[in-house]
């Protein structure tokens, strides 16, 4: 066994990815089944995927991985063989990083990359892009040559976790020879703009629910409650400026990071800082105003509704400033054509009411719950 590398320089993991995919899997692949289509990237759950992977990273399920997508039949037909020759044929490490991953318990499904004297216990996906997002968005395979889905339709959208969105549409394509997973992640990128109006109409409602909250815990002496609520309400204003700038919310561990990168965030920061690190009501009410009204501010610049009057302003008879933000939300309803969307609450998609990840990662209760909603 060639002894690892003890101290392995950190490559971000999708670098890592497209040097297995270049240097060990694709000569495997044109010399054992020259000929075959297939599209070769690494998407799917792992930090790498957004961009977010560091030196901690290593620790668990990051390494040498890469997802391999055959049309269905030759899935069906070349699969486990396949599997089984790449356990064989792999090098046993890649830029001194080891491409066996070893299960710290048996009931345990996270690997770690460990040396090896025998086949590698390797981190190649062999799949059919249909079948695969069946299993990770609940989308069903069409009926052609490829199994690329239909275009989803508006319970789809609303069942499927922006995560999960994320992490179909991120990281990196290195080749494909079907065409079926770019089609896919195309169609996949962003929402229809009538289920995008919903889901920000969705997202000020929410605000809308707690933004009053805040002052009156304080008025009671529940400071702590105070700031729980203001802390909900900066996490909700910073999903809403990334359904605003047309990008995908990752969950909790990755939230601020993804908000840190979008243009003009820099200008939000302090107040949002500033709401959730203030110790009395008056300096976290007068932080969340900032926010809001800057943020009411992006709304109004996008252009999708008629401009709605962005200061703050007190919360009916009580000694409270908000930004009445159902405005908005109703602003954003009305200005939605398509019926079966104008017909639904607005709770929104799964992720704007629930975010328990073994919830969300049951893909039949995720849409038995998101049907019972309308």
């Amino acid at each position: 066994m060639t002894p690892p590398d003890p101290d392995p320089a950190f490559l971000p993991g999708l670098d890592l990815s497209r040097i297995l995919y270049e240097e060990a899997v694709r000569p495997i692949l044109d010399a054992e089944y020259p000929g075959l289509r297939y599209a070769a990237a690494r998407i799917g759950s792992g930090s790498e995927v957004l961009g977010f992977d560091t030196a901690r990273s290593a620790d668990h399920e990051w390494g040498p991985r890469l997802d391999l997508f055959l049309e269905p039949a030759d899935a069906a037909a070349h699969g486990e063989r396949l599997h089984r020759l790449l356990a064989e044929r792999l090098p046993k490490q890649v830029r001194g990083w080891p491409t066996h991953f070893r299960h710290a318990d048996p009931a345990d499904p996270v690997g770690h990359m460990e040396p090896t004297d025998g086949p590698v216990h390797h981190r190649v996906l062999v799949a059919d892009v249909g079948g695969w997002l069946h299993d990770r968005l609940g989308l069903r395979p069409g009926p052609g040559p490829g199994g690329q889905p239909p275009e989803p339709a508006v319970r789809d959208w609303l069942a499927m976790p922006q995560q999960k969105l994320a992490e179909t549409t991120g990281g990196a394509v290195f080749h494909d020879g079907v065409g079926t997973l770019t089609r896919v992640r195309q169609e996949l990128h962003w929402y229809p703009d009538e289920v995008w109006r919903y889901l920000l109409a969705c997202q000020w409602q929410r605000i809308s629910q707690e933004e009053a909250f805040v002052g009156r815990c304080a008025e009671v002496g529940d400071e702590l409650g105070s700031a729980v609520v203001a802390g909900r309400l900066v996490r909700d204003l910073m999903r809403l400026c990334l359904l605003l700038a047309r990008e995908y919310a990752p969950y909790g561990k990755w939230l601020g990071s993804a908000f840190a990168r979008l243009p003009g965030a820099d200008e939000l920061l302090p107040v949002l800082r500033g709401a959730v690190t203030a110790m009395d009501h008056p300096a976290r009410e007068r932080h969340l105003c900032d926010a809001y009204e800057a943020v009411a501010a992006l709304q109004n610049s996008s252009g999708l509704t008629e401009a709605v009057d962005p200061g703050r302003r007190p919360y009916h008879s009580r000694p409270f400033q908000v930004l009445h933000a159902e405005r908005f939300a109703q602003a954003l309803a009305l200005s939605i054509t398509d019926p079966e969307l104008r017909a639904l609450p607005l709770t929104g998609s799964v992720d704007q009411w629930a975010d328990s990840t073994d919830f969300l990662g049951r893909q039949g209760a995720v849409r038995a719950a998101v049907d019972a909603l309308g």
